[in-house]
């Protein structure tokens, strides 16, 4: 596989999901984000690692004859396959062999090496051979503690190759078994009654097993316990770290082990400051979280060792090979091993990747990662030795490091010369960030500063911009200075409405093309249709709207409001319509992220399952991976996160499945579409799922089949147009909303054709071209439907709470309505009873301008081909007029019913 393609795949995905949610209206701030995001600002360039080679610290079978090891050892701890593979030896690392020597000691030790330096070994065989020593059974006398269940998971699995492979029934030489929360009770007094040789768990459930009295028998098994085991002590800090070190000291008392072998590992527990000083540090902290003394010299580091011939970089004849290497394009890296390693290119990879000498002591420690590309990338730096242009620098760098996979692997490991990593870390984004001033001299950056730079009276603040037309804002709070006496606009959170009497959340408005007008005629043609009202002496902004309107302020570049700064216009938070577009939005839809963008609010959840998608779906594309290769190993510290995670890619995976399902139902057929009541049946059969996949009975047969189906159905039904409710998925959007999906409405163009129906309506509907008048009354059809005010049955009270009883006696999760699902099907059966119209047709739809109807008649402006401005109880009667003409091609039910 080509990792350096599989990353620009991927990252070109992920930058086309990112950009579909930045709408940017303002030409200057639109360049400086297209430019941002090419420059990798959400994406930078990935940086390259290399595994380092260990200095070998012998065989199994070398310290068994040395006496450091028990006979059995060897016979275990082999490379095996398979449970009736009886393996092949492997040789240790030194650091290994260092930490094996030093628990024959009995003394507490701490290996702090890299990640792929095989650390669980350093504990495991001194457990081990502990074991084989003393014999095994009836006690416990190694506990492991994990700080997560996957790595207690995956441990599981290397002692069952170790200590289960190979032998007769897979029976070893040592018993270990998982106590972590994830077992069922049989499992857990089964361990309780029998208890391993080696328990693992993770360190909650260690402080359970102390004090509940059911796990007695097995705090009473590990008297005398020898070894406990820390994996990742820097995950213990803070108040954490506190507790755990309490934790061991209970352990030590309850076990009645006052010479308990304490072990620990960690990649990270100390990076500044020289080796000595990061083995005195570690030492220090080690000896508070274990209660007992850690000496410096029982820290144990890797102790790494050149695969390549040691080259000096400034030499002059070596710098010469190196740029005839790079310069010719014709030269193909060699296949067999020791070409490879000596090649000059190789040398520099190994020496810029790979291997960083201390400069006090010489020691080869692991280089930084670094990017291959960029003003700091390695590419660079070679073209500086060879004179050669850093894009060549660059392809032969990615060509070598790949074709290091396909050359002869190393004699001594089996690995391959160079096995790298590739680290590319993706950015949630901030914002663009501007000075108050026009829009053509205004500072911008995506960098998030307090200051313009070189400055200290032009304050940056941050800008989110209308989904609808892209228009900026600046999200700003207005607060006071009480002994200036001035108020200043300090920036805030899109979610940050807090605040106290003296300050406001809110919003800054500058468009010098289309300002906000202060003329009352003008206001109240820019406003929504519902902020108004009509009286005696004509049309005003109704009293509850009037502190919303926009204020008319002049700000300085450094925040102030003073009477000599710039025209701006500031409104309350929540953002209520655009000043520019006029999309309005409901006064109860409290959340802004709905409303407003920046650079940084596509969904975290989402992108992770985007960019997860993606990955999978590149390794299944791939031919060249090995079946087990083809798999992504997720890891957090958090397990909120964890939670998090994996419900909304299950929910993703469920979306995508009904969605495809529609679209290929869709496809199938044909110019006819899908009506109403083959819909349901149409998504059915493009689903073509297997019953284990819905049903809670996987078995089921008969009759309970098709009730099991019908359920199913019922579910699709429900789901299937809750999806279509515009906007409630932001960061995924729907088919529809992506253009895949266009709704009709069977008669529609019948009637809107058939000038008849319309006489002695509004002049502007009665004069009005057919098309005028069919997307009119579109427009307002889509827009009750994308409110859920549409006759379905699934969205009826009765008919949910069928669908209810039937998916949780009939279906499996995720397709069953859990709890969680309750609250939307509440809401929806509160907006049901919107598809009744009341009979005086004043209802929420014609006057919303989020519907977009509003804006097809115009801001006060004028109905297409009409000629003649509407009034408010203009667009009334045509709202009215075309319900009535709906309500007689039977398309609208109009009944007279109270609204609350």
């Amino acid at each position: 596989m080509d990792v350096f393609a599989l990353r620009e795949r991927l990252v070109g995905e992920f930058g086309n999901y990112v950009r579909s949610f930045i709408r940017v209206g303002d030409e200057r701030i639109r360049e400086l984000v297209d430019s941002a995001l090419a420059q990798g600002l959400l994406w930078p360039e990935p940086l390259i690692q290399l595994n380092p080679s260990f200095e070998s610290g012998g065989t199994i079978d070398e310290l068994v004859e040395e006496g450091l090891l028990h006979d059995e050892c060897r016979r275990s701890f082999r490379i095996k396959a398979r449970k009736d593979d009886p393996g092949r030896p492997f040789r240790l690392h030194r650091h290994q062999a260092e930490a094996i020597r030093v628990a024959r000691t009995g003394a507490n030790y701490v290996l702090t090496t890299g990640t792929g330096s095989g650390k669980s070994l350093a504990y495991i065989i001194p457990v081990v051979d502990h074991v084989l020593r003393v014999g095994s059974g009836p006690s416990v006398k190694a506990i492991v503690v994990y700080p997560m269940n996957a790595l207690a998971n995956s441990q599981l699995g290397e002692l069952e190759k170790f200590l289960c492979f190979g032998y007769p029934d897979g029976r070893g030489p040592a018993t270990f078994a998982r106590y972590t929360g994830q077992e069922s009770e049989e499992e857990k007094q089964a361990i309780r009654e029998n208890p391993p040789d080696i328990l693992l768990t993770n360190y909650v459930m260690l402080e359970l097993l102390l004090t509940r009295p059911d796990d007695g028998p097995l705090v009473r098994s590990a008297r005398g316990l020898q070894f406990l085991v820390l994996d990742e002590l820097h995950t213990y800090r803070g108040r954490q770290g506190a507790d755990v070190a309490m934790l061991v000291r209970r352990a030590r008392e309850a076990f009645e082990a006052p010479r308990l072998q304490c072990v620990g590992t960690s990649a990270t527990m100390a990076t500044g400051g020289s080796v000595a000083q990061q083995k005195a540090d570690v030492a220090r902290v080690s000896t508070r979280l274990f209660g007992a003394p850690v000496e410096q010299g029982h820290v144990i580091g890797e102790t790494l060792e050149r695969i390549t011939p040691d080259r000096r970089l400034d030499n002059r004849s070596f710098r010469e090979e190196l740029r005839t290497r790079v310069a010719d394009e014709n030269i193909r890296p060699p296949h067999e091993f020791n070409r490879f390693v000596a090649d000059p290119l190789s040398v520099f990879i190994e020496s810029t990747f790979g291997l960083k000498p201390d400069p006090e002591t010489g020691r080869l420690g692991r280089a930084a990662p670094r990017p291959i590309s960029g003003d700091s990338g390695v590419a660079a730096e070679l073209a500086q030795l060879t004179d050669v242009a850093p894009e060549r620098c660059a392809a032969a760098i990615a060509e070598h490091l790949l074709a290091s996979y396909g050359s002869e692997a190393n004699p001594a490991t089996g690995f391959p010369v160079f096995a790298f990593r590739l680290h590319q870390f993706i950015g949630r984004g901030d914002t663009v960030y501007a000075s108050v001033e026009g829009e053509s001299r205004r500072y911008l950056t995506v960098q998030a500063q307090r200051y313009v730079p070189g400055s200290r009276s032009k304050v940056l603040l941050p800008l989110v911009f209308c989904r609808e037309c892209g228009q900026e804002y600046y999200c700003v709070r207005e607060t006071a200075d009480p002994e200036a006496g001035v108020r200043f606009y300090e920036p805030r959170e899109l979610s940050d409405r807090g605040g106290d009497d003296d300050t406001e959340a809110g919003f800054l408005y500058v468009n010098t093309k289309e300002p906000w007008p202060n003329e009352t005629d003008a206001i109240l043609e820019r406003i929504p249709e519902d902020w108004t009202e009509e009286t005696r002496r004509g049309v005003r902004v109704r009293r509850d709207r009037r502190d919303r309107l926009p204020r008319s302020v002049r700000v300085e570049t450094d925040g102030s409001q003073q009477q000599t700064g710039f025209a701006c216009h500031f409104f309350r938070a929540p953002f209520l319509f655009c000043l520019t577009c006029g999309v309005a939005y409901g006064a109860r839809q409290r959340s802004d992220f709905g409303k407003l963008t920046s650079l940084g609010t596509e969904g975290r959840s989402t992108a992770t399952t985007i960019l997860t998608l993606a990955a999978i779906r590149e390794l299944k594309a791939d031919t060249t991976l090995r079946e087990r290769a083809r798999k992504i190993l997720s890891f957090t510290d958090n397990r909120q996160d964890a939670s998090l995670q994996a419900g909304h890619f299950n929910d993703f995976v469920e979306v995508g499945l009904l969605r495809s399902a529609l679209y290929r139902a869709a496809i199938a057929a044909g110019s006819e579409g899908l009506r109403h009541d083959t819909l349901v049946h149409g998504v059915f059969r493009a689903l073509d799922l297997s019953p284990d996949y819905y049903a809670s009975d996987p078995e089921v047969r008969y009759a309970a089949l098709e009730d099991t189906n019908r359920a199913f159905r019922s579910v699709l039904g429900y789901r299937l147009y809750r999806d279509l409710e515009r906007g409630w998925r932001i960061t995924s959007p729907n088919l529809e909303q992506c253009g895949l999906l266009e709704i009709q409405y069977e008669s529609l163009r019948e009637l809107c054709e058939n000038g008849a129906d319309w006489s002695g309506r509004h002049p502007a509907l009665e004069s009005a071209a057919a098309d005028v008048r069919y997307n009119a009354a579109k427009t307002l059809l889509d827009l009750m439907r994308r409110e859920l005010a549409i006759k379905v049955d699934a969205l009826q009270a009765d008919t949910q709470e069928r669908i209810v009883q039937q998916s949780s006696q009939r279906l499996r999760s995720p397709w069953a309505i859990d709890e969680g699902e309750i609250g939307a099907m509440e809401r929806a059966q509160v907006l049901y009873p919107r598809s009744r119209v009341r009979g005086d047709y004043r209802g929420h739809f014609y006057l919303s301008s989020r519907s977009g109807f509003a804006q097809y008649l115009g801001r006060g402006s004028t109905f297409p081909d009409h000629g003649q401005r509407l009034t408010l109880n203009d667009k009334e009667r045509i709202c009215r007029d075309l319900l009535e003409g709906l309500r007689i091609a039977g398309i609208v039910e109009v009944v007279d019913e109270p609204r609350d």
